[in-house]
């Protein structure tokens, strides 16, 4: 499935990487587009291939999913070992929440849950770390979280914001592959949806009611919002420098 935007843009489009039927994109999609990019919508889960290379694409996001990185399933191999193709051919890839965890399995991290079972479903506290603020000086205080298993922080990554209960929230690997333990990411309308639909996640120790996820929205999305078009634009456009430059540097060595 492809969305471009309204008007022309000679931008190569995104892989977009989603993991249901229903699910979206959301506001990274809207502002990708907004960006310029078009976006190439898979869904591997429902049989999608993926591409042996990222030539033809800016970049790719690996969206969250209520699957588990260590689920035994084929297409979770399969996209975890795919990620391998971003890292190699140094293109912009962002991995949320599950997709953040697949790449941490892919580096040879582990993914699970907190020790004593605390989940992170609602807003909680958010850290930028001295490596984050260096690379984006405004961090949001509170992020949005639905998961109940993090990740380590593998060999060679930067922490770049941290929280309490899981401490790796957001991490960035080499030049170009990132990934967030939480979610920017949706608008009201989807988290409407997974309030209605995750109700029976409440009672997990540590979550948060639902009214509390919406009432948390209206005091905290602002400046998660503001941070997202931010880190998208570090994540994709400073991408693209780093491979012009790649790029400049082989064409000398080669001359």
């Amino acid at each position: 499935m492809r969305m471009t935007p309204s008007q022309g843009t000679n931008k190569l489009p995104v892989l977009i990487v989603l993991h249901q039927e229903t699910s979206s994109p959301g506001r990274v999609g809207q502002m990708l587009v907004e960006m310029g990019y078009p976006l190439d919508i898979r869904r591997p889960v429902l049989g999608d291939p993926l591409p042996p290379t990222l030539a033809h694409h800016a970049g790719a996001v690996i969206f969250g999913g209520p699957m588990s990185a260590n689920d035994p399933e084929p297409y979770v191999k399969a996209e975890t070992d795919w990620i391998a193709v971003p890292l190699k051919e140094n293109k912009p890839f962002l991995g949320i929440c599950l997709g953040a965890q697949m790449m941490v399995r892919h580096l040879g991290g582990t993914v699970g849950p907190e020790k004593d079972g605390l989940t992170e479903i609602g807003w909680y506290p958010l850290r930028a770390t001295e490596h984050g603020r260096l690379l984006m000086p405004q961090w949001p205080r509170m992020v949005y979280h639905f998961h109940r298993e993090g990740f380590s922080l593998p060999h060679g990554a930067q922490r770049l914001a941290e929280g309490d209960i899981y401490p790796n929230q957001a991490i960035r690997y080499g030049d170009n592959a990132w990934g967030v333990q939480f979610h920017a990411e949706l608008t009201r309308a989807m988290m409407q949806r997974w309030v209605v639909r995750g109700e029976h996640r409440f009672i997990m120790p540590n979550a948060q009611k639902g009214s509390e996820h919406l009432e948390g929205r209206m005091i905290f999305d602002a400046p998660l919002r503001h941070w997202l078009s931010n880190f998208l634009s570090l994540v994709f456009e400073r991408g693209e420098e780093t491979q012009r430059a790649g790029a400049d540097v082989d064409r000398r060595r080669s001359a």
